[in-house]
Protein backbone atom coordinates (compact mmCIF):
# COMPACT_ATOMS: atom_id res chain seq x y z
CA UNK A 1 0.00 0.00 0.00
CA UNK A 2 1.15 3.45 -1.14
CA UNK A 3 2.19 5.59 2.25
CA UNK A 4 -0.45 7.59 3.70
CA UNK A 5 -0.60 11.33 2.90
CA UNK A 6 -1.20 13.13 6.15
CA UNK A 7 -3.48 16.41 6.07
CA UNK A 8 -4.04 19.14 7.87
CA UNK A 9 -7.82 20.97 8.27
CA UNK A 10 -8.12 24.52 8.92
CA UNK A 11 -11.50 25.88 9.61
CA UNK A 12 -12.89 28.44 11.93
CA UNK A 13 -16.18 26.24 12.56
CA UNK A 14 -15.05 23.16 14.67
CA UNK A 15 -18.81 21.01 13.57
CA UNK A 16 -17.22 21.74 9.66
CA UNK A 17 -13.60 20.69 10.42
CA UNK A 18 -14.71 17.77 12.60
CA UNK A 19 -17.53 16.48 9.86
CA UNK A 20 -14.89 16.92 7.06
CA UNK A 21 -11.95 15.33 9.55
CA UNK A 22 -14.65 12.38 9.17
CA UNK A 23 -15.23 12.01 5.67
CA UNK A 24 -12.15 12.34 4.43
CA UNK A 25 -10.37 9.70 7.30
CA UNK A 26 -12.85 7.44 5.27
CA UNK A 27 -10.57 8.10 2.01
CA UNK A 28 -8.55 5.64 1.72
CA UNK A 29 -4.83 6.76 1.65
CA UNK A 30 -5.79 9.68 3.52
CA UNK A 31 -5.55 10.54 7.59
CA UNK A 32 -6.29 13.92 9.55
CA UNK A 33 -2.90 14.48 11.11
CA UNK A 34 -4.17 18.09 12.78
CA UNK A 35 -7.19 20.40 12.86
CA UNK A 36 -6.78 24.08 13.37
CA UNK A 37 -9.56 26.80 14.40
CA UNK A 38 -7.15 30.14 12.69
CA UNK A 39 -4.55 31.19 9.89
CA UNK A 40 -2.27 32.02 13.29
CA UNK A 41 -1.93 28.23 14.01
CA UNK A 42 -1.02 27.08 10.43
CA UNK A 43 2.84 27.57 10.65
CA UNK A 44 3.17 26.03 14.00
CA UNK A 45 0.72 22.92 12.96
CA UNK A 46 2.80 22.91 9.84
CA UNK A 47 6.26 22.47 11.81
CA UNK A 48 4.99 20.37 14.65
CA UNK A 49 2.59 17.75 12.44
CA UNK A 50 4.78 17.64 9.37
CA UNK A 51 1.57 17.66 7.15
CA UNK A 52 1.80 15.91 3.44
CA UNK A 53 -1.30 18.72 2.51
CA UNK A 54 -2.98 21.95 4.57
CA UNK A 55 -6.63 22.04 3.57
CA UNK A 56 -7.70 25.73 4.32
CA UNK A 57 -10.73 27.58 4.53
CA UNK A 58 -10.39 31.19 3.04
CA UNK A 59 -12.40 33.23 5.51
CA UNK A 60 -10.40 31.47 8.53
CA UNK A 61 -10.24 33.92 11.35
CA UNK A 62 -6.87 35.28 12.56
CA UNK A 63 -4.66 36.99 10.16
CA UNK A 64 -4.58 36.92 6.19
CA UNK A 65 -4.84 33.71 5.15
CA UNK A 66 -3.09 34.33 2.02
CA UNK A 67 -0.39 35.56 4.02
CA UNK A 68 -0.22 32.52 6.38
CA UNK A 69 -0.30 30.39 3.06
CA UNK A 70 2.76 32.22 2.17
CA UNK A 71 4.24 31.26 5.24
CA UNK A 72 3.95 27.13 4.39
CA UNK A 73 4.31 27.50 0.56
CA UNK A 74 7.09 24.93 -0.37
CA UNK A 75 6.58 22.68 3.58
CA UNK A 76 3.71 21.43 2.11
CA UNK A 77 0.59 20.87 -0.55
CA UNK A 78 -2.09 23.59 0.11
CA UNK A 79 -5.45 23.05 -1.24
CA UNK A 80 -7.98 26.21 -0.43
CA UNK A 81 -11.68 26.21 0.58
CA UNK A 82 -13.88 29.01 -0.52
CA UNK A 83 -17.69 29.64 0.24
CA UNK A 84 -17.98 32.20 -2.25
CA UNK A 85 -15.37 31.90 -4.19
CA UNK A 86 -14.27 35.09 -6.38
CA UNK A 87 -11.47 34.96 -9.44
CA UNK A 88 -9.69 37.54 -7.88
CA UNK A 89 -9.24 35.11 -4.73
CA UNK A 90 -8.11 32.43 -7.34
CA UNK A 91 -5.00 34.94 -8.72
CA UNK A 92 -4.15 35.87 -5.03
CA UNK A 93 -4.12 31.58 -4.20
CA UNK A 94 -1.96 31.15 -6.93
CA UNK A 95 0.41 33.24 -6.41
CA UNK A 96 0.87 32.51 -3.11
CA UNK A 97 1.49 28.70 -4.09
CA UNK A 98 -1.69 27.46 -3.42
CA UNK A 99 -1.71 24.08 -5.31
CA UNK A 100 -5.49 23.55 -4.99
CA UNK A 101 -8.69 25.78 -5.36
CA UNK A 102 -12.27 24.55 -5.12
CA UNK A 103 -15.60 25.88 -3.87
CA UNK A 104 -16.38 24.93 -0.16
CA UNK A 105 -19.12 23.38 -1.16
CA UNK A 106 -17.45 19.98 -3.40
CA UNK A 107 -17.79 16.27 -2.44
CA UNK A 108 -15.85 15.02 -0.12
CA UNK A 109 -14.87 12.68 -2.94
CA UNK A 110 -13.31 15.48 -5.03
CA UNK A 111 -11.68 17.35 -1.95
CA UNK A 112 -9.65 13.59 -1.77
CA UNK A 113 -8.61 13.73 -5.37
CA UNK A 114 -7.57 17.32 -5.19
CA UNK A 115 -5.54 16.09 -2.00
CA UNK A 116 -4.35 13.55 -3.95
CA UNK A 117 -3.23 15.48 -6.94
CA UNK A 118 -1.67 17.78 -5.11
CA UNK A 119 0.19 15.79 -2.94
CA UNK A 120 1.95 14.53 -6.02
CA UNK A 121 2.93 17.70 -7.04
CA UNK A 122 0.20 18.74 -9.27
CA UNK A 123 -2.68 21.46 -9.16
CA UNK A 124 -6.14 21.19 -8.86
CA UNK A 125 -8.78 23.56 -9.73
CA UNK A 126 -12.38 24.23 -9.90
CA UNK A 127 -12.90 24.35 -13.66
CA UNK A 128 -15.66 26.88 -13.12
CA UNK A 129 -13.71 28.95 -10.93
CA UNK A 130 -10.53 28.80 -13.57
CA UNK A 131 -12.76 29.97 -16.45
CA UNK A 132 -14.07 32.77 -14.79
CA UNK A 133 -10.27 33.97 -13.27
CA UNK A 134 -9.08 33.50 -16.74
CA UNK A 135 -12.09 35.72 -18.07
CA UNK A 136 -11.50 38.72 -14.99
CA UNK A 137 -9.95 41.56 -15.92
CA UNK A 138 -6.87 42.90 -14.28
CA UNK A 139 -5.68 44.77 -11.45
CA UNK A 140 -7.91 48.45 -11.98
CA UNK A 141 -5.06 49.94 -9.41
CA UNK A 142 -2.96 52.29 -11.00
CA UNK A 143 0.92 52.09 -10.57
CA UNK A 144 0.58 55.03 -8.71
CA UNK A 145 -2.00 53.71 -6.47
CA UNK A 146 -0.06 50.08 -5.99
CA UNK A 147 2.91 52.01 -5.26
CA UNK A 148 1.57 54.06 -2.55
CA UNK A 149 -0.29 51.16 -1.19
CA UNK A 150 2.79 48.95 -0.87
CA UNK A 151 4.71 51.82 1.05
CA UNK A 152 2.20 52.30 3.27
CA UNK A 153 2.08 48.37 3.83
CA UNK A 154 5.78 49.00 4.70
CA UNK A 155 5.20 51.78 7.37
CA UNK A 156 5.54 54.51 5.81
CA UNK A 157 4.08 58.17 6.51
CA UNK A 158 2.67 60.56 3.93
CA UNK A 159 5.11 62.58 3.33
CA UNK A 160 7.77 59.87 2.61
CA UNK A 161 5.48 58.24 0.52
CA UNK A 162 5.14 62.00 -1.05
CA UNK A 163 8.75 61.97 -1.37
CA UNK A 164 9.24 58.38 -3.06
CA UNK A 165 6.67 58.50 -5.63
CA UNK A 166 7.63 62.43 -6.31
CA UNK A 167 3.92 63.76 -5.45
CA UNK A 168 2.34 66.38 -3.19
CA UNK A 169 0.58 64.97 -0.31
CA UNK A 170 -2.49 65.89 -1.88
CA UNK A 171 -2.41 63.55 -4.40
CA UNK A 172 -1.36 60.57 -2.58
CA UNK A 173 -4.14 61.15 -0.55
CA UNK A 174 -6.07 61.21 -3.69
CA UNK A 175 -4.39 57.91 -5.26
CA UNK A 176 -5.40 56.22 -1.43
CA UNK A 177 -8.63 57.36 -2.08
CA UNK A 178 -9.09 56.15 -5.20
CA UNK A 179 -7.33 52.69 -4.14
CA UNK A 180 -9.55 52.25 -1.06
CA UNK A 181 -13.03 52.74 -3.13
CA UNK A 182 -11.71 50.47 -5.88
CA UNK A 183 -11.09 47.73 -3.20
CA UNK A 184 -14.35 48.81 -1.14
CA UNK A 185 -12.40 49.78 2.03
CA UNK A 186 -12.70 51.27 4.57
CA UNK A 187 -8.89 52.31 5.17
CA UNK A 188 -5.92 51.45 4.20
CA UNK A 189 -4.91 48.56 5.80
CA UNK A 190 -8.27 47.05 4.64
CA UNK A 191 -7.60 47.85 1.28
CA UNK A 192 -4.20 46.72 1.26
CA UNK A 193 -5.56 43.59 3.12
CA UNK A 194 -8.24 43.24 0.04
CA UNK A 195 -5.49 43.83 -2.60
CA UNK A 196 -3.43 41.40 -1.19
CA UNK A 197 -6.13 38.80 -1.45
CA UNK A 198 -7.16 39.89 -5.14
CA UNK A 199 -3.33 39.13 -5.85
CA UNK A 200 -3.32 42.96 -6.94
CA UNK A 201 -0.40 44.12 -5.10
Amino acid sequence: MADVIRVLLADGEHLIRAALAALLNLEEGIEVAAQVGSADELAPAVEGHRPDVAVIDIALPGMDVLAATRQIAGRCGIVILASLPRPGYLRGAMAAGVGGFLGKDTSAEELAAAIRKVAAGGRYLDTELAAAAMAASDSPLTEHERAALRLVRGGAALARIATELHLTEGIVRDHLRSAMAKLDAASSPEAIRNAQRLGWL
